[in-house]
């Protein structure tokens, strides 16, 4: 089986381990669309690579061309393998209006990054998120899926350098 967390998978791997998830795809659900084989990949590979996108053109009988249309248009597929460790800060109205800014700019910062994006390294990588669904604890950041509510700058400093440096 494919190692995701190998940036170095050949080409021929991706496409085997692309068309064994399509198939099971299959078998739990019938009805087959381009946006629910995407899906499936990212949800297994954790990106969608250019392999996937071929091999899904050829299960659903779609262009490649026709393939990346729908996967470029959604902003949640990734095209690169993700980073160890991914950042995301709620930038949605509540959190925004209880400081989400200050914190994003602080976790920028700290990362060196000018905007959204995975440091050099692939080590983590930053995601700007519309909602994490806890607009009660705003402000809201997730660090590996992992939610951390009413964050001010210094507690979303200390969870980043927690995940950069684990004891």
């Amino acid at each position: 089986m494919i190692d995701i967390n190998n940036k170095g998978n050949s080409s021929s791997d991706l496409r085997e381990v692309t068309r064994a998830l399509l198939q099971e795809h299959e078998n739990v659900a019938p009805r087959t669309t381009v946006l629910s084989c995407l899906l499936e990949v990212q949800e297994n590979l954790h990106y969608v690579p250019e392999e996937a996108i071929v091999e899904v053109a050829k299960y659903t009988g779609h262009s490649i061309n026709d393939v990346w249309g729908v996967a470029s248009f959604y902003t949640n597929f990734r095209f690169t393998p993700p980073p160890q460790h991914m950042v995301e800060v709620c930038w949605g109205p509540t959190c925004h209006l209880l400081g989400a800014m200050d914190v994003l700019v602080a976790i920028q910062t700290k990362l060196g990054l000018e905007g959204e994006g995975d440091v050099p390294d692939g080590v983590i990588g930053l995601k700007y998120n519309t909602c994490l669904g806890a607009c009660s604890q705003g402000p809201v950041i997730s660090v590996d899926e992992k939610i951390t509510g009413v964050v001010t700058v210094e507690t979303a400093l200390s969870v980043l350098e927690e995940t950069l440096n684990p004891s």
